[in-house]
């Protein structure tokens, strides 16, 4: 009794440690796994983060702006000329020091594309030969830089940097809903490869059973030997077969576990996932929720509003531009830096700066038609993807819905396949069935197996593909959101 508990516990830790090197998975664990592992997944969430912080930016250049400008110091010492009055030039041996530090609040003005500012400012000047230390200081001022007739690229930037924001947030979800698809891909193709193995090993297996059985018939004289040959090349061909799925299951399984970013050793065994509970997909949901959640469909507006703002910057920079430049404030000087403080002068300052193209020989009509061009060009592609988009839709919620009835007339074959081959097998046995009526039942069987796989591959990646074109769940009726 001792030695037989003895026995059991090895068996029992053997089989432990064989069960322990495989790994069970189901679809959608797999699913699962490669959103949150898989270098795919980080690339997207990455991405995602670059478009948080990219708008980011760009709601900060709206802002009040702080920031503070010096040169501390600016020590020289050489030989510089000195124009005299009598038009020679004598050189002077300078030695001093010209600092200087300016405080500026600055604010952009969207609607107009100015800027307007607030600023102090502080000079020292010190001459080493003489020993002498000045401060000249601005108190206060405020100004305005204003472009007059030109282009306004924060107008524009205001109307198309949330878009531009929403389309990253949307390609994110997409990206992960890619990931679902790509992820079903390689787990169909490693579990049609383990589907083709397990027909192998049995087909092997069979072969051999029944070569070892046409030998005995063929003693008692019951089958031919021409029989017996064929039934031998059918057990070599199964050993061909066997060798090569093994193969194609250890590169899928591989692959697999790769694009899921596991180093897990264990062998990987697939479970053959049922279709989804049976919905109803209507194709004008389908589309309505495609435009409402698609990043394509943001793209579309974002697209034709930048070709819009080509076009006012190349009319508007190939016209009359001018600049204004304005500011008011206070400014004085003294031997101490209190002394900038103390009862200072008006500091006014106005300038217009302009330029007028004159003769320019057709070139800035030119760029001015081609940016219309342009323009004209991306609203025909964006009217042609929009028909493409719809088409795409349709297309995938009807291939979905065939999808359904195919799998099940192909399990429903399988199934029977299954049961003839089982009945022609004992047919063989009994000597009542030849050789190539068993064969033509094993053919059948191992094709239906094989379309039953390949009929769900095809059903779930239209699934995860119908998703991802529409970022609406309709299993459970609402939107995808991560």
């Amino acid at each position: 009794m001792t030695m037989r508990k003895l026995f059991i516990w090895i068996f029992i830790i053997l089989s432990g440690t064989v069960s322990a090197q495989i790994r069970k998975l189901t679809l959608e664990e797999v699913v699962q796994q490669s959103k949150e592992q898989s270098i795919a997944s980080k690339q997207a969430v990455t991405q995602k983060k670059t478009n948080y912080w990219q708008y980011r930016s760009f709601q900060a250049d709206y802002k009040p702006q702080l920031s503070l400008l010096g040169t501390v110091p600016g020590f020289t010492r050489s030989y510089i000329q000195v124009p005299q009055p009598d038009g020679t030039v004598s050189f002077k041996n300078v030695s001093n020091n010209n600092s200087m530090l300016s405080l500026s609040l600055s604010q952009s003005i969207a609607m107009t594309g100015g800027t307007v500012y607030v600023q102090q400012q502080m000079q020292r000047f010190d001459d080493f030969h003489r020993d002498v230390t000045s401060y000249n200081g601005i108190p206060f001022e405020i100004g305005i830089k204003q472009p007059l007739f030109q282009f306004n690229p924060l107008k524009w930037d205001r109307r198309i940097s949330p878009l531009k924001y929403q389309e990253g947030n949307q390609q994110y979800i997409q990206s992960l809903e890619q990931v679902a698809l790509d992820a079903t891909g390689f787990y169909f193709d490693l579990l049609v490869s383990q589907v083709n193995l397990q027909i192998a090993e049995k087909n092997r297996s069979n072969n051999d059973t029944l070569f070892k059985i046409a030998k005995h018939k063929l003693e008692l004289g019951k089958i031919s030997q021409n029989d017996l040959l064929q039934l031998q090349m059918g057990l070599l061909t199964a050993q061909k077969d066997l060798a090569s799925a093994q193969q194609s299951a250890a590169v899928a399984s591989l692959k697999l576990k790769m694009y899921m970013g596991t180093r897990d050793e264990r062998e990987l065994e697939l479970a053959i996932p049922a279709e989804a509970s049976e919905f109803a997909v209507d194709a004008r949901l389908a589309l309505d929720e495609a435009f409402a959640n698609r990043s394509a469909s943001v793209a579309f507006r974002r697209r034709l509003l930048e070709a819009e703002r080509d076009v006012e910057d190349a009319r508007r920079t190939n016209g009359l531009n001018a600049t204004l430049n304005a500011n008011f404030g206070l400014s004085n000087q003294g031997n101490l830096p209190r002394d900038v403080y103390v009862s200072p002068q008006d500091r006014e300052f106005v300038e217009l700066q302009l330029t007028l193209p004159i003769l320019t020989w057709g070139r800035n009509k030119a760029r001015t038609e081609v940016a219309r061009a342009n323009r004209e060009f991306t609203q025909q592609s964006v009217e042609q993807d929009k028909l493409t988009f719809e088409q795409e839709i349709f297309t995938q919620v009807t291939l979905l819905q065939m999808l359904q009835k195919q799998v099940k007339l192909t399990q429903v074959a399988d199934g029977i396949a299954a049961e003839r081959y089982q009945i022609a097998k004992e047919r063989f046995i009994l000597s009542d069935l030849s050789v190539t009526d068993l064969g033509i039942a094993t053919q059948e069987k191992d094709i239906a197996r094989r379309d039953y796989i390949l009929a769900l591959r095809d059903y779930w990646q239209a699934y995860y593909s119908l998703r991802l074109l529409t970022l609406y769940d309709f299993e459970l009726n609402k939107k995808i959101a991560y």
